[in-house]
């Protein structure tokens, strides 16, 4: 496994970073017993850095990790904007982790400088908590081009964690090009960067080989993170980012393995899905979209059309 430091922080991260949403209750819901085998197959192949949220309510797999290998890497988010918001997810995240520090706090899918400014109380938070030890970092995670470049003005913004990959799906404000032009800029002027979706949430899978070769390109990202959700899917990701050759038997059993559309719960019911599906297999019900799976190809056309991008393929 190839380790980066993670721009100016002095924290050293694996370049693949396990992406603990997948697994948990929010996607796929594995138990514990049954996440076991596939955080322990990451850590034996060497992967030390672990995302996870407050929203995703995966402490318990990242508790577990940390039992496994104490000194891992773990980044975690949330969405308060007021110091006694952050200062309960922190402690929190502390509490349900059994550590007493986390290694990287982040403010969750942030926009721009106007809302850096308007989280500006819990950021300061942050920074009163990195003084006393409890964080080692402080950072944000994006989905927008405006965030990273914004991030420039402000050097308490250590590690940047936006979404980037071949077609640009799920950049709310430019293109893929836009993107890796501000991960430029933000790497040279010392930021940690690590990327998000490169699959594009799942919708890229048809093209996962012009996937791993654009994202493996970016000489810009530290780490990238994927979502993994079974051993097979571990070794075909640390493989591919290892640069060595993915067996037939791996390959195969990973195309064939089942993948279901998934809508997320911020979904806001706008219908842009339900008109471009021409199998009609999406519909809306109680305000929300809603897959009929027994319709569904998962061409993924319908995430292409989603200004939220909450359809993933899990």
């Amino acid at each position: 496994m190839k380790y980066n430091l993670l721009g100016n922080t002095g924290i050293e991260v694996s370049r693949l970073c396990f992406g603990c949403l997948t697994v948990g209750p929010l996607q796929k819901n594995k138990t514990l017993e049954e996440s076991a085998p596939i955080i322990r197959a990451a850590i034996d192949a060497g992967v030390n850095f672990f995302d996870t949220a407050d929203l995703y309510d995966c402490y318990p797999y990242v508790k577990q990790a940390l039992q496994m290998k104490s000194d891992l890497v773990i980044c975690t988010k949330s969405y308060d904007y007021t110091a006694e918001g952050v200062a309960k997810s922190l402690d929190r995240a502390l509490r349900e982790c059994g550590r007493d520090y986390i290694d990287i706090y982040m403010l969750h899918e942030q926009e721009s400088r106007q809302t850096f400014q308007g989280h500006w109380e819990a950021i300061e938070y942050l920074l009163k908590m990195k003084e006393k030890g409890v964080i080692r970092a402080f950072g944000v995670s994006t989905h927008r081009i405006s965030a990273v470049r914004d991030a420039l003005d402000f050097d308490e913004i250590e590690v940047l964690f936006p979404l980037i990959n071949l077609t640009g799906i799920g950049i709310e404000d430019g293109s893929r090009d836009e993107m890796a032009q501000a991960i430029h800029a933000a790497r040279a002027a010392g930021k940690g960067v690590f990327g998000m979706k490169p699959l594009g949430g799942g919708n890229l899978l048809a093209s996962k080989e012009a996937c791993f070769d654009y994202i493996l390109g970016l000489s810009d990202l530290d780490a990238i993170a994927f979502g993994m959700q079974s051993v097979d899917e571990v070794r075909y990701n640390v493989a591919k980012l290892n640069g060595e050759p993915i067996p037939q038997a791996l390959e195969e059993r990973v195309s064939r393995a089942e993948k279901r559309l998934h809508i997320s719960d911020w979904c806001e019911g706008c219908g842009a899905c339900v008109k471009k599906c021409s199998q009609k297999a999406m519909a809306l019900i109680d305000g929300k979209a809603v897959v009929d799976h027994s319709k569904c190809l998962t061409c993924c056309y319908c995430a292409a059309v989603c200004p939220l991008f909450c359809i993933k393929v899990i």
